[in-house]
This record gives C-alpha cells, sequence and structure tokens, in this order.
C-alpha cells in the first residue's frame, strides 16, 4: 500500500509540475504578442503589395485592349484598302 500511495504522490507531484511549467508568463505573453504583431505587419505589407500588383494588372489590360482596338482598326482599314486596290485592278482589266 505504501508503494502505491508513493507511486500516486510521485504522479501527482509529476503532473502538477507539468501543469504548473505550461502557465504562461508575462514574458511569455510579450514574445507572442510581438510575434503576432509581425505577422501582422507582414500580412499588411503582402496585402499592400499585392493591391499595387493588381492595380498594375489592370492597368496592363487597359493597355492591351487599347492596343487590341488599334489593331482592329489598322487591319479594318487594310482590309479596306485592299479591297480598293482590288476594285482598281479589275476596272483596269475590264477595259
Amino acid at each position: 500500500m505504501t508503494k502505491k500511495l508513493a507511486a500516486l504522490v510521485g504522479g501527482i507531484v509529476l503532473l502538477s509540475g507539468c501543469a504548473s511549467s505550461t502557465r504562461l508568463t508575462a514574458d511569455d505573453l510579450d514574445a507572442v504578442r510581438s510575434t503576432a504583431e509581425a505577422a501582422q505587419s507582414a500580412v499588411n505589407e503582402a496585402q499592400r503589395v499585392a493591391n499595387e500588383a493588381r492595380q498594375m494588372a489592370q492597368g496592363a489590360q487597359t493597355t492591351a485592349n487599347q492596343a487590341l482596338r488599334a489593331a482592329q482598326d489598322a487591319q479594318a482599314c487594310c482590309d479596306a484598302t485592299n479591297q480598293r486596290i482590288d476594285r482598281m485592278f479589275e476596272d483596269q482589266v475590264a477595259k
């Protein structure tokens, strides 16, 4: 019985030692807070960079759309010119 009691008391002491060692101190809380603040700063910076990248991409898309419209207009002009040349050539051949 004494051995069982000693084992029980020893187990309780070990468990209470583990429990007390898991308590956070003010220094531990400060370290956690500091880590959380650093993480939040990193997230904020990443969001800022992502927003800038989105704005740049939107600007590039706008420029690409303008270039596409200009190319389509140029192609339409080229097609119209080719049609006029073809008609002029047909008129010359018909004479």
